[in-house]
């Protein structure tokens, strides 16, 4: 970004990260939420399905407005409507308001994928891959750092502090972003409706596109699983461990982002193909090696935090080089191909997650790591039919 202040760069990645933590705090605290507000236990997982179901609505409806109009008003406008849905949240006395809160959070935290392909319009062309790195970056440690950090906020003051403070800083956020970033005017002129209908047929007619999105979806998957059956494995007898242990666990695990800027540096090399090949087998092999761990013994866990480090590592890899790949293929589409990729893999992250659950309950760790594996070999089996660049 050298027609930029180096400072930029570093505050989308922090902007990132504040704004897409707020879709994973409610993950931890379904329990205690659910209790407060009079949700039946059975229902919890409606807490957070609420906020994904928000985001999923943001990627497909909002997203694709950052072709439209201006992304400055657009993203000072989101972060809005997450602050004042946070406090909303952190003051419901009834579940119903509540949920429609966090189905607000969700929509509004899309503005993180306004955010990224903005810092790739600004981006020099041979410095793209190392800036949108950067920035999904501070994404991923977003992801991880919400978790652990809801539960620990939440075992000091209360779980409505944790939606209370964040709303204060989405409100310090919409400021300095709408003081310090530059405009970014769109070229696109048709209407929305105009806009919406192209969706479809970007889709179909970009082969990159399409198969980037559904390595990621498979890779998301995997990370889904991950995160979704570890928690209910260290808290079993197998290993004993207490919610805050399991919120540590998460931040050793939060290291794996740190592939994010590496990666960009890799993707403007050229680098992209073996990276991607890299990625997905590192994956596969990190919940392979997950079954060696040896249980009731401080070493299981090690090893399972290892995994979890090198599968983060391979995600977020994975998530930058398809980034890299589809933002070169025009500004003009950027913010829609972008909001596709993103509802592509969240959609195998969902139903990813779901099964976790299930392959835990029946076939407990066995089956979950095998399914883990299967996701980016599934990936990897389809990327190898993807025909090599002309030499």
């Amino acid at each position: 970004m050298a027609a930029h202040p180096r400072w930029l760069t570093p505050l989308l990645a922090a902007a990132c990260g504040l704004i897409v933590a707020n879709i994973y705090y409610a993950q931890p605290l379904a329990g205690p939420i659910s209790h407060a507000l009079g949700l039946p236990s059975a229902a919890a997982g409606v807490i957070v399905t609420m906020t994904q179901a928000g985001y999923g609505l943001g990627l497909l409806l909002v997203v694709p407005l950052g072709d439209l109009i201006e992304n400055r008003v657009l993203i000072r406008s989101m972060v809005l409507l997450s602050a004042a849905a946070l406090v909303c949240a952190g003051l419901a006395a009834q579940a119903p308001l509540f949920l429609a809160c966090a189905l607000l959070i969700g929509l509004g935290s899309v503005a993180v994928q306004i955010l990224v392909p903005y810092a790739s319009h600004l981006a020099p062309e041979h410095e793209r891959g190392r800036v949108v790195g950067k920035v999904m970056g501070g994404l991923m440690i977003g992801i991880m750092l919400a978790r652990p950090a809801a539960s620990m906020i939440a075992q000091l003051v209360g779980w409505r502090a944790v939606f209370l403070i964040s709303s204060g800083l989405m409100l310090a956020m919409a400021l300095v972003l709408s003081r310090l970033l530059p405009p970014r005017r769109p070229d696109h002129r048709s209407s929305y409706g105009a806009l919406m209908a192209s969706m479809a047929h970007l889709m179909a007619a970009t082969p990159v596109l399409r198969r980037r999105a559904l390595y990621q979806a498979c890779m998301f998957g995997a990370f889904s699983v991950f995160w979704t059956a570890t928690p209910l494995l260290l808290t079993s007898p197998r290993y004993g461990l207490s919610q805050g242990g399991v919120a540590l666990f998460a931040l050793v695990g939060a290291t794996g982002a740190v592939s994010a800027p590496l990666t960009g540096r890799w993707a403007d090399r050229g680098l992209t193909r073996i990276g991607s090949a890299l990625a997905m087998a590192g994956a596969a092999a990190a919940f392979l090696a997950s079954r060696l761990a040896p249980e009731h013994s401080a070493l299981g866990i090690g090893v399972l935090a290892l995994c979890g480090v090198l599968l983060d590592f391979a995600v977020t890899a994975n998530l930058v080089f398809g980034q890299r790949a589809i933002y070169v293929l025009g500004a003009e589409t950027r913010a829609r191909m972008n909001g596709l990729y993103m509802a592509t893999f969240f959609v195998g992250g969902a139903v990813s997650s779901a099964l976790a659950g299930w392959s835990y309950a029946e076939g407990g760790w066995a089956w979950t790591s095998l399914l883990g594996a299967g996701l980016p070999l599934l990936a990897l089996a389809y990327f190898a039919t993807e025909a090599k660049p002309a030499p």
